[in-house]
């Protein structure tokens, strides 16, 4: 009797683990919308049907869960894309107001049940880098409506994350540590020994080869954000600021020429010898940012014993998706020119998901440990009772063993520029290799951006002017 009790409660215990941890709807979730998104650069109706999708997806409660904040931040982009300027203003005022939520949320709350289940069961938090973005695109498209003062208001936003964004990983590395002391006896020495365990680390590299050989940004900044507020400075005529950006933009992205320019003709006009007239700026938005998928190490890591059935840990990894071309083409009746790399979003994502990844190791093999050692307890008190019991934690733990693959992924994979003088005849013609050309004439005004996004090949270009 007390036998079959355990058998109906533990079938109970599965079914609510399989519910909490097995399915990981999140990650189907991105998967459909991508799809979606991608068919939908094509044809009209499916990319409705991303919005769409993208929307049910969003919660009506007052506090932001699950992965609203993520839903907000792609519906931005996709109302930009439209160039519906207020309504993606609008959906990245909702992202920034769940952004600062979880700044201030108890995160130790958060850290608990990312450790008894997976990072998964946690809302979507964001990143540092998605907060900058959130930022410099709500200031292009105040940019677009001709609000400068707004466009001002968030450019100095993205600014000042950026210098916050070292700080923030100070924090984040030292509570990774916080984590590991929390452990309580043997259980506490099995958790540093695994996290300081070179075979670990040799396992990881073999699954995740990339890992090791990423080249980071310094100090978790992004240069599009820095340059297009430099940029954009110097269009209002704050040339002492626009000066500070550009020379940050230089020092990260010493080969491209335009920026180089930037900073020449700034100082020449900060030392009175020069005027910011006649020039446009070609913004290339290009390809596809990368996505997150799962890798897995179904080991017994931690405790070498038949007593455990199963210990594993499963981590996300960057994979990286396409640009749309290398560069584009800016023809004018005396001149041609090409863009050049400002940033790669790439880099930038791969800075943050690096020190991340820390922290994300530590919980799974915190995870795991636990787990196991529940599994090897059970066993080891010797009842035919105790011993299935063991076996449900071995299949709660292989069911909640899932990597959180949560990501941004209308983002693109880089951003280029090229900087050229307004022609004569006000005529520029804009191409991709082997791709679509088109023409735009300048209208009358001072300075022009134009700004084209193109996230895969044999998609037609949307573009926007901007005159100043």
């Amino acid at each position: 009797m007390k036998s079959r009790r355990l058998s109906c409660f533990l079938c109970i215990f599965l079914l609510l683990a399989i519910s909490v941890g097995g399915c990981n709807p999140a990650k189907q979730d991105i998967q459909k919308f991508n799809a979606l998104y991608e068919k939908g650069c094509l044809d009209q109706t499916t990319f409705e049907k991303s919005v769409e999708f993208a929307r049910t997806k969003m919660g009506e409660v007052e506090k932001p869960n699950a992965e609203d904040l993520l839903w907000a931040m792609q519906l931005g982009v996709l109302e930009r894309t439209r160039q519906n300027y207020r309504q993606s203003s609008e959906y990245f005022d909702k992202a920034e107001e769940m952004l600062s939520y979880f700044d201030y949320q108890n995160k130790a709350v958060d850290s608990v049940a990312a450790i008894a289940v997976s990072d998964n069961v946690i809302p979507y938090a964001g990143e540092e880098y998605d907060g900058i973005m959130v930022n410099t695109y709500k200031a292009l498209n105040f940019m677009s409506l001709s609000k400068d003062d707004l466009a001002r208001v968030e450019f100095n936003r993205a600014m000042d994350r950026q210098r916050r964004s070292k700080e923030k990983f100070a924090e984040q590395l030292q509570q990774v540590k916080n984590e590991i002391e929390k452990q309580k006896g043997k259980q506490k020495t099995l958790v540093k020994k695994s996290v300081e365990n070179p075979k670990v680390s040799n396992l990881i590299a073999k699954k995740y080869p990339g890992l090791s050989q990423f080249e980071a940004y310094p100090d978790f900044v992004n240069p599009f954000a820095t340059y297009m507020a430099g940029v954009y400075f110097n269009l209002v005529g704050d040339h002492s600021k626009a000066v500070t950006l550009l020379k940050e933009s230089c020092g990260m992205v010493s080969d491209n020429h335009y920026i180089a320019e930037d900073l020449a003709v700034t100082e020449q006009i900060l030392d009175g010898g020069a005027q910011l007239k006649d020039t446009v700026w070609v913004v290339f938005e290009n390809g596809l940012g990368p996505v997150r998928k799962e890798f897995r190490i179904d080991l017994p890591l931690f405790i070498v014993t038949n007593k455990v059935k199963y210990v594993g840990i499963a981590l996300p990894k960057l994979v990286f998706r396409k640009e749309a071309y290398p560069y584009l083409s800016v023809e004018t009746s005396n001149d041609s020119y090409r863009t050049e790399l400002v940033a790669d979003m790439d880099r930038v994502i791969q800075t943050e998901f690096k020190e991340d990844f820390k922290g994300i190791l530590t919980r799974a093999i915190i995870s795991a440990t636990a787990k196991a050692a529940a599994q090897y307890a059970l066993d080891e008190g010797g009842s035919s009772e105790l011993q299935l019991a063991s076996i449900g934690v071995a299949i709660f733990s292989f069911v909640t063993t899932a990597a959180d693959v949560r990501i941004w992924t209308t983002l693109p994979k880089n951003f280029q520029v090229a900087r050229l003088p307004i022609p004569d005849d006000r005529q520029i013609t804009i191409s991709a290799p082997g791709g679509t050309l088109f023409n735009i004439k300048i209208p009358s005004c001072k300075n022009a951006v134009i700004y084209v996004k193109i996230p895969f090949r044999q998609v037609s270009p949307v573009y926007e002017l901007i005159k100043f």
